[in-house]
């Protein structure tokens, strides 16, 4: 059975605040839940209240399963000044501790068409191996995301779960991995249990939602069964973040996704 984390932005947003969608997800018999950037400072608008999120992660025994780096460079941008990022990498690694999240997701921005793709992917390896080294012996995961370019991201560089393995091979740390997002992987046409046989153990978290639409599980195509199926086969063993836009309420939108995860 797979531990699911709905995404507090999207998800239970009835509740009201950051806060008050944890207790309400706790009380739909949620374990977990995941978020974009911890303050606000670029996605989403809204400042989160730290403590009062602390405060309800403890109060109902939540886990935070990741949370979005900030902000989220363009690296492949002129003049190629990462130092607000990884200025920025230590506080989220300071936010991670105090809610006990362990894992920071990490993108690549947008692509420079002045270099090759793989002069592009290795500069992603030196950021990154740069970006592990500075929080070493912090016990917090950095998971690279490719997104589709078909419809949500057009413009960014790592659009392939390949490439992304690519990159995380070449900064070959325990401590840093690959976001596998399948709605990503079949907007952009990928073979889900070929990609996940290709990452092997180097994928460290999940996210879902259905396709076309990007909503819940059972309003698209995707057929969850055979994908669930594929995930489960490939070893991965670790939670799921439920990243959707919900057409119903969302107590409603993850009665499926929860029934076929129950047996995955």
């Amino acid at each position: 059975m797979y531990q699911l984390a709905p995404n507090i932005e999207l998800l239970y947003t009835e509740a009201g605040d950051y806060h008050d969608r944890v207790r309400a997800a706790a009380a739909s018999g949620f374990t977990a839940v995941e978020m974009w950037g911890p303050t606000g400072a670029d996605a989403p608008a809204t400042p989160k209240d730290l403590p009062a999120l602390k405060a309800a992660l403890e109060e109902t025994g939540t886990q935070l399963t990741a949370q979005l780096s900030e902000p989220r460079t363009q690296f492949m941008i002129p003049p190629w000044d990462h130092s607000e990022f990884y200025r920025k990498l230590d506080e989220g690694v300071e936010i991670a501790h105090l809610l006990g999240t362990p894992r920071i997701v990490v993108g690549s921005g947008t692509g420079f068409g002045g270099w090759k793709r793989q002069v592009q992917l290795d500069k992603l390896i030196e950021i990154y191996q740069k970006a592990d080294a500075q929080i070493a012996g912090s016990g917090i995961t950095l998971v690279l995301e490719p997104v589709n370019v078909r419809v949500d991201h057009p413009g960014s560089l790592l659009d392939r779960t390949s490439e992304a393995v690519y990159v995380a091979r070449g900064v070959d740390s325990p401590f840093f991995g690959v976001l596998y997002d399948l709605y990503h992987s079949t907007v952009e046409g990928e073979d889900v249990a070929a990609e996940l046989a290709n990452a092997g153990d180097l994928i460290r978290y999940v996210q879902l939602a259905d396709a076309p639409g990007r909503g819940e599980p059972g309003t698209g195509t995707i057929d969850w069964p055979a994908r669930l199926g594929d995930l489960r086969a490939s070893g991965y063993d670790g939670p799921i973040g439920l990243e959707y836009y919900p057409q119903t309420a969302s107590a409603e939108s993850v009665k499926r996704i929860v029934e076929l995860a129950a047996t995955a």
